[in-house]
């Protein structure tokens, strides 16, 4: 073979293995490195976290999982047959300052599990579709979802973020800098337990919920956090979605940790719902299409280079 079509070989090759890392979710560009006991993130360190807005300001937080969809709360969505006031930021780091990697995006649509009335009873899922595609940066990336069988077990540490009180009814002042804070996963049976020894408020932990915080509290998710991501690292590296902020009877108070929508639950219904979406899972790790790719050009071109 001549030069030129090993060179168009070569071009395809590395502009398809460049295509498929492009959008690899779970990936912050940068390295590893006020939620209740938390601290400021980093610009660019939760790629994937934006800022929904309504005319009254920041109500909520969301998680990007591909260039059409964003993942939040139902709670957030009281009424999702009228989205007209609502505005997605996309790679915003403070609320009150100039954000120079930051776009927005209007809603299309929004969609909630059937069934859903009020946090404490479930379903707290909300499937948000922006009006225009997100252009994928350093600062703007997807978060990985995973499929139903991806474990989180108790005690694994996962991260919170988000623009949401730093205390009971106080809201994060200064430049509001996105803020991050580490817990552990709580099992369901210790999480129950928990909230059982306050007796004048029953709250029950549902199947489709998850926990995490301290048992004596200190540090938790706050209100303004909702819809927010509670992420955690794999063994690979990836980064990986397995809650969305939901409830809490209070922030950061003793044996009353943050409650999540535990998204192993609701696979079926993500897919459903964006069929583009990869789900994350031991038979399909987020690096696994990159090798294939890089396996494929690879043998391509040595059988090229060989003719």
């Amino acid at each position: 073979m001549s030069p030129k079509p090993q060179l168009h070989a070569i071009f395809w090759c590395v502009t398809g293995m460049l295509a498929s890392y492009a959008q690899e979710c779970g990936r912050p560009h940068m390295p590893e490195n006020r939620i209740v006991g938390g601290m400021d993130a980093a610009e660019g360190e939760w790629p994937w976290q934006v800022d929904i807005q309504t005319e009254d300001g920041h109500i909520c937080g969301g998680s990007i999982i591909t260039e059409n969809w964003v993942l939040s709360a139902a709670h957030c969505f009281p009424n999702p047959s009228d989205l007209r006031s609502y505005v997605i930021y996309i790679g915003r780091y403070q609320l009150n300052s100039f954000n120079k990697n930051m776009e927005s995006r209007r809603v299309s649509q929004v969609v909630i599990p059937s069934g859903y009335s009020e946090p404490q009873n479930g379903k707290d899922l909300a499937l948000v579709q922006l009006s225009r595609p997100v252009t994928w940066s350093e600062f703007v990336r997807p978060i990985c979802l995973p499929s139903s069988g991806t474990l989180f077990p108790s005690g694994m540490m996962c991260h919170v973020t988000g623009w949401g009180n730093t205390r009971d009814d106080v809201p994060l002042a200064g430049l509001g800098t996105l803020q991050e804070v580490e817990v552990p996963i709580i099992s369901q049976s210790s999480c129950q337990e928990m909230y059982q020894t306050n007796p004048t408020e029953k709250v029950d932990i549902l199947y489709d919920m998850i926990c995490a915080g301290y048992q004596k509290g200190g540090k938790d998710s706050c209100q303004g956090d909702s819809g927010g991501p509670l992420v955690c690292q794999m063994e690979n590296g990836t980064w990986v979605q397995a809650g969305v902020v939901s409830f809490g009877l209070r922030c950061a108070h003793q044996n009353q940790p943050g409650v999540y929508a535990r998204l192993t639950t609701f696979s079926s219904f993500i897919k459903n719902t964006v069929s583009e979406i990869e789900l994350y899972g031991r038979a399909n790790q987020n690096w696994c299409g990159g090798a294939a790719v890089l396996v494929s050009c690879l043998s391509s071109l040595l059988f090229l280079l060989q003719r």
